[in-house]
């Protein structure tokens, strides 16, 4: 049995493959323990982990001297923090899933001579990954094409990016049957924290299309809490069947039963997406700095498997257009359908955890040592 140490931050995007590879480390028989932020508390709660371990993080920024003084003493602070707990658990090797709480005990580990793989998720290496690829034995990446990844000197895989067990146990579900005159399952999300922007078009778009169209559908969309009541007004004015929830804990059940799914593109969401072999309506986050989301949804796009739509020019009635587009065309839908699917990765999981076990094997030979 190996002991392994997976780092991450402390959202869904983070947090969802860390789980996925300690599911699976732990069916092979090895222990896992988790370091990360205290938003674990909300997007962690499930973490299949022996522990898990709040380590002080920051986010370093520019514009003001003084919060980048405090940024700077939070991560020495977590450096310390996580270089005792790992001389407590003494893993084989550390897993980092990126984001800035990885980067205190990613450094510490490398402190203590423990080996590293970085894990990227998004088809834009982020920012924390780039500055702790310097510490890493290997990279493993969730997309062939991953910008800013070519720049850092180190070893390289294509694993994919791991999805839960949850969703791996609706893999191969066959896309829903749909003609003229079938219910039309819809799925709207806008991934851990929500899109207020989905809410403020996706019910006004709905209550566009033509009534037999819309009376068809069977919707169920994700909304931040203080989004539900006026979103289920619009709903309701619109004689629209939905279901409204600001957490929908069988979203991949969902998703795998239905037609289509409009969404953002964070890293796990197209995972999934391709896994399951769902076609996707993709906004893509505006406003980062990396634009990876948008990036992510491109992937999907020039696959086939989507169709990326703009949040600065989305609107009710482009919406509507695209969705009145789609929804009637049953053959284009189930072509998008298989084109997602060919993109998945279904062996991500076990591609990553082949790594980690191997790296932990060179880890234990060194510390053993050659026979003299």
């Amino acid at each position: 049995m190996k002991t392994f140490v997976l780092m991450a931050g402390g959202t869904g995007g983070h947090l969802f493959p860390a789980m996925a590879l300690a599911q699976e480390l732990i069916r092979r028989g090895h222990a896992v323990e988790l370091m990360t932020d205290h938003r674990v508390e909300s997007y962690g709660a499930d973490f299949p982990a022996r522990n898990i371990h709040i380590v002080p993080a920051a986010t370093p920024s520019g514009g003001n001297p003084l919060k980048l003084i405090g940024a700077g003493l939070t991560i020495l602070r977590g450096m310390a923090v996580a270089h005792g707990k790992l001389r407590q658990v003494r893993p084989d090797a550390v897993i980092g899933f990126g984001g800035y709480p990885t980067f205190p005990p990613f450094i510490a580990a490398n402190v203590l001579g423990i080996p590293g793989i970085l894990h990227e998720q998004n088809a834009v290496m982020g920012r924390a990954n780039r500055a702790l690829a310097r510490f890493a034995d290997m990279l493993a990446m969730s997309f062939s094409e991953t910008k800013f990844a070519n720049q850092r000197a180190l070893e390289k895989v294509l694993t994919g990016n791991p999805v839960r067990d949850r969703v791996r146990a609706v893999v191969g579900r066959p896309y829903p049957l749909l003609d003229e005159k079938s219910p039309i399952k819809l799925v709207v999300t806008g991934g851990s924290q929500g899109a207020r922007i989905l809410s403020d078009v996706v019910p006004e778009a709905i209550a566009l299309l033509p009534q037999d169209l819309r009376n068809r559908l069977q919707i169920v969309q994700q909304a931040r809490p203080e989004d539900i009541d006026r979103v289920t007004d619009c709903y309701r004015r619109s004689r629209t069947s939905v279901e409204i929830a600001n957490f929908i804990p069988d979203l991949p059940e969902r998703i795998a039963d239905a037609h289509l799914v409009i969404c953002r593109a964070g890293a796990s969401t197209i995972a999934e997406l391709a896994l399951l072999g769902r076609p996707a309506i993709l906004v893509p986050l505006p406003g980062a700095l990396d634009a990876d989301q948008k990036h992510n949804a491109l992937f999907l796009e020039q696959g086939g498997g989507g169709w990326v739509l703009e949040q600065a020019t989305l609107s009710p009635q482009s919406l509507a257009t695209r969705l009145e587009d789609l929804l009637t065309d049953p053959m284009r839908l189930q072509q998008a359908a298989n084109a997602a699917r060919s993109l998945g990765q279904p062996r991500a999981v076990e591609k990553l955890a082949d790594l980690a076990e191997a790296l932990a094997g060179k880890n234990a030979k060194i510390e053993k040592g050659p026979k003299s």
